[in-house]
């Protein structure tokens, strides 16, 4: 790549008296950015598409169980410090928390000893990091995609430059320019794209650790009631 990026700069320095530059009062749209990208602008759009419904729906989805497990925690926080585990429990079933799921695990098997009931949390909070990080995969693999399809564009606009020379038989800086151009816009598109993804998939990220942590302090007060029992 690097002898061909070289090639494509000296082409560029050899037309630039010639080359049309950008007035002040001249701009490119977003639609020319598009349509001067080529076909790979096609898969990064649909990348981006697909990434901003999930990151639409993924916070949404944490605001709700974020919500609902801070206010489930404080209450079966205090139920627990009270030793009323029936009640507990009760509460437990009746909420849509992840949090009651997994501490309902524990309080059903409450009377087999604490090794169950460490055992049963386990499993149970197994379960619920799954449904917590469901969606951060794609976001990810999103992330990870959008660079490697803008550098693909970068090899095709680059491939596009040079079989331009190859049948002129010339270097000219209006042969190359045209496949140069595609390989920047890509280039940049995938990075525009991947850059926000990944932020938003850290902070998903941050979020579900901190719920999984106020979930283990509420388990870890659960499983000393029981023991001291």
């Amino acid at each position: 790549m690097s002898g061909l990026t070289v090639a494509a700069l000296w082409a560029l320095q050899q037309g630039q008296a010639t080359t049309p530059q950008l007035g002040a009062g001249q701009e490119i749209s977003l639609g020319q950015i598009w349509e001067q990208g080529g076909f790979m602008m096609w898969p990064l759009g649909a990348a981006l598409a697909i990434g901003m419904l999930i990151i639409l729906w993924k916070f949404i989805d944490m605001q709700i169980k974020s919500s609902r497990t801070k206010s489930f925690l404080d209450e079966i926080d205090e139920l627990i410090a009270q030793e009323r585990l029936g009640e507990a429990l009760a509460k437990c079933e009746e909420s849509k928390s992840p949090a009651a799921s997994v501490l309902e695990a524990g309080l059903k098997r409450r009377d087999e000893g604490t090794e169950r009931v460490t055992q049963a949390i386990e499993n149970a909070g197994a379960i619920q990091m799954v449904s917590l990080e469901k969606g951060l995969v794609w976001l990810a693999t999103i992330a990870n995609v959008a660079p490697l399809m803008g550098f693909l564009g970068t090899v095709i606009g680059m491939i596009q430059a040079f079989q331009a020379i190859e049948i002129a038989g010339e270097v000219q800086a209006t042969l190359v320019a045209g496949g140069i151009k595609v390989a920047l816009i890509t280039t940049a598109t995938g990075l525009t794209i991947a850059i926000p993804m990944n932020i938003m998939h850290n902070y998903f990220v941050s979020q579900v650790d901190q719920l999984v942590i106020d979930m283990e302090e509420s388990t870890q007060k659960m499983i000393d009631v029981v023991h001291q029992g």
